[in-house]
């Protein structure tokens, strides 16, 4: 079982894809032998997308996309394991984060009782589909211990990426971006940062009809707007610290509307240029603010290939060494898949997979529900 191979499935706020990567662990260290960029069709997206707010027929709306999103992350399992030659009978397990569709942690003002959080992708169609055991439904166990039941990624990077000796930050820009602290081979913190592409791609989309910015390019060429940007850091979340996590809840395109009198009347590209902007602030201020003697910053996300997006980072984090996790060996593309495919074999081992010092749970939990494959 050390040295298994298991296949995670990670569909994240932004809704572009299905990352799929099938991993190996062992004493050596976390090797990614295959991955896959799985299409999320545009009508699966619109639903996705209708169903992550508030609106009639939600149980019913629900159901279906639950279903239909477990076929899916079904198909996408066996399309990666046909390109990588590998047998569904050689998995130990696969880790599928699912689509959240709802996140409302204790961070975002909700009472420890009254928080939670939704992830659809039904385990069970994916365990019959594919005939391989699943490990799903991951967030919800470390809410029920009192945490955030976000960023999980953290005690991952940990595993992946310490080094003793050597302080630095992992940094994934999907949607939403998160940071995760390592002194060494110790897991100092791990938070959402605030906004990574979700904001960036929801403009280009809703004015260009572009799924994202490619390369950042069209933010490269508008100007920072002061005021717009002012306004944006007034978020309330910026202003926490401590264990915390965000989503598209709290950043999103009505609230970036509250942040301007009249933001209707502003040259569109700008605006792209200051959420950029914002992106870039928010992950540096967020990194500045919690005190650590970091030395290396690494990034990982679709945000790993935003040119735009890396060269503002640059200017703000002058002190430190600025690159991918590519320079540690990972892809930066499959770094969130592999996470829970780990998360997954956690779960199998009776190991813990949350990290309290992010979440702030009560303690160390074994995550995610178990749904065995057809014997």
């Amino acid at each position: 079982m050390k040295e298994s191979l298991y296949v995670g499935l990670m569909s994240g706020t932004s809704i572009d894809a299905i990352d799929c990567a099938v991993i190996q662990c062992s004493d050596s260290g976390i090797l990614i032998l295959a991955s896959r960029e799985h299409p999320i069709p545009a009508a699966t997206r619109k639903r996705i997308a209708a169903l992550s707010h508030t609106g009639p027929d939600e149980i019913e709306r629900m159901g279906k996309l639950d279903r239909e999103l477990g076929q899916l992350f079904s198909e996408a399992t066996l399309a990666l394991l046909n390109e990588a030659a590998v047998a569904p009978q050689g998995i130990a397990a696969i880790g599928s984060h699912g689509q959240t569709i709802r996140h409302h942690p204790a961070s975002a003002g909700h009472s420890a009782e009254e928080s939670f959080t939704v992830q659809i992708g039904d385990p069970n169609t994916i365990a019959e589909m594919t005939g391989i055991t699943t490990v799903a439904d991951f967030r919800r166990r470390d809410i029920a211990a009192g945490g955030e039941g976000a960023p999980l990624a953290p005690a991952f990077h940990a595993a992946a990426f310490s080094s003793e000796g050597v302080n630095r930050a992992i940094v994934n820009i999907g949607g939403i971006a998160n940071a995760s602290l390592l002194a060494g081979e110790e897991l100092l913190m791990g938070f959402d940062t605030g906004p990574g592409n979700t904001l960036l791609d929801h403009w280009i989309s809703h004015h260009r009809g572009e799924r994202y910015d490619q390369g950042g390019n069209w933010a490269a060429e508008g100007k920072m707007i002061p005021e717009l940007l002012q306004g944006m850091m007034l978020h309330p979340y910026l202003s926490k610290s401590g264990p915390r996590s965000t989503g598209k809840e709290a950043f999103n395109l009505d609230w970036l509307g509250s942040c301007h009198a009249d933001i209707a009347s502003l040259n569109t590209q700008d605006v792209q240029a200051t959420l950029a902007e914002f992106t870039a602030a928010t992950i540096a201020m967020s990194l500045e603010k919690c005190k650590a003697k970091i030395s290396e910053v690494y990034i990982c996300g679709g945000g790993a290939h935003n040119t735009d997006l890396m060269r503002r980072l640059h200017q703000k984090l002058t002190t430190v060494k600025l690159d991918t996790t590519a320079a540690l060996g990972m892809d930066p593309d499959w770094v969130e898949a592999a996470a829970f495919a780990w998360l997954a074999r956690q779960s199998i081992l009776g190991l813990a997979g949350n990290a309290p010092v992010v979440t702030g749970a009560k303690g160390p939990r074994v995550l995610g529900g178990v749904f065995p494959g057809p014997k």
